[in-house]
């Protein structure tokens, strides 16, 4: 979220990388660009700190540079059920660093967005019924960007057996689920974001807060700048079958408590 948040991952992942011996990383960077939408040197920067994959979300295309950057780097990627014209790619199989092959894909939800995309059930049903865990995918990582917990949860249940991990992103606030489901999925309902939290989900208080306490707005919401705290989820999987072993909430500096593996 905005400048915070990448000094957040610039600063912090290249370490965690090395001490939690980290075999894949994907971050959310739909924020990243003075909180609304990426940069292609955003993309750079993040993918440079250690990320293998950026996954974008509704403000994917923001950042009008991101319509051509997204077409000559296939480690970013955009929602699966964005608009059939849209530029980029809402997947991508990739190699970690062991050698295995991990899918990533990313799809909007429904409840609450301000415009209607394509269902994400029936999108991601195609997704996994083409790639199916264990086959040409040793993992399968699911960014179910929407409002409602309740639609990520049913997101988690609906992929249960059939994808590594589901992670909620996009309110910007973590939850507190983190969980493996009965067919051997991970859960959490929300990662929440790296950026400051003393904000309105990453946005400094003044102008968010006058717009709740007077119902008008003086300017434009601009990303909190105080020092971020880096949250997120570590994921464990089992070789064999790519299901979830372990799943802990991230969260490290600024605000919040530390936490992590």
């Amino acid at each position: 979220m905005g400048r915070a948040g990448r000094a957040a991952i610039s600063d912090r992942l290249p370490g965690l990388r090395d001490a939690w011996k980290l075999d894949f990383v994907v971050v959310n960077g739909e924020n990243a660009s003075n909180g609304a939408g990426l940069t292609g040197e955003h993309a750079k920067l993040l993918l440079a700190a250690g990320a293998d994959v950026v996954t974008l979300g509704d403000h994917a295309f923001d950042q009008k540079d991101m319509m051509g950057f997204i077409e000559s780097e296939p480690r970013v990627i955009r929602p699966v059920n964005y608009a059939k014209q849209a530029p980029g790619r809402g997947l991508g199989l990739f190699a970690d660093r062991r050698g295995r092959k991990v899918l990533v894909t990313q799809v909007l939800g429904q409840v609450f967005m301000k415009r209607p995309f394509d269902d994400p059930f029936s999108a991601m049903d195609d997704v996994l019924r083409r790639h199916p865990l264990g086959g040409m995918a040793q993992a399968i990582i699911v960014d179910m960007h929407c409002e409602a917990t309740s639609e990520k949860m049913a997101m988690g249940h609906f992929c249960d057996g059939r994808a590594s991990f589901v992670v909620g992103t996009h309110t910007h606030v973590p939850t507190g689920d983190a969980q493996i489901l009965p067919g051997g999925t991970g859960l959490l309902s929300d990662a929440g974001m790296c950026g400051d939290y003393d904000s309105v989900i990453g946005m400094d208080k003044v102008e968010p807060m006058r717009r709740f306490v007077t119902g008008m707005s003086k300017g434009r919401y601009q990303p909190a700048l105080g020092e971020a705290t880096l949250c997120g989820v570590f994921v464990e999987t089992d070789d064999r079958t790519g299901k979830a072993v372990t799943v802990k909430m991230v969260r490290q500096g600024g605000r919040l408590e530390q936490a992590g593996p």
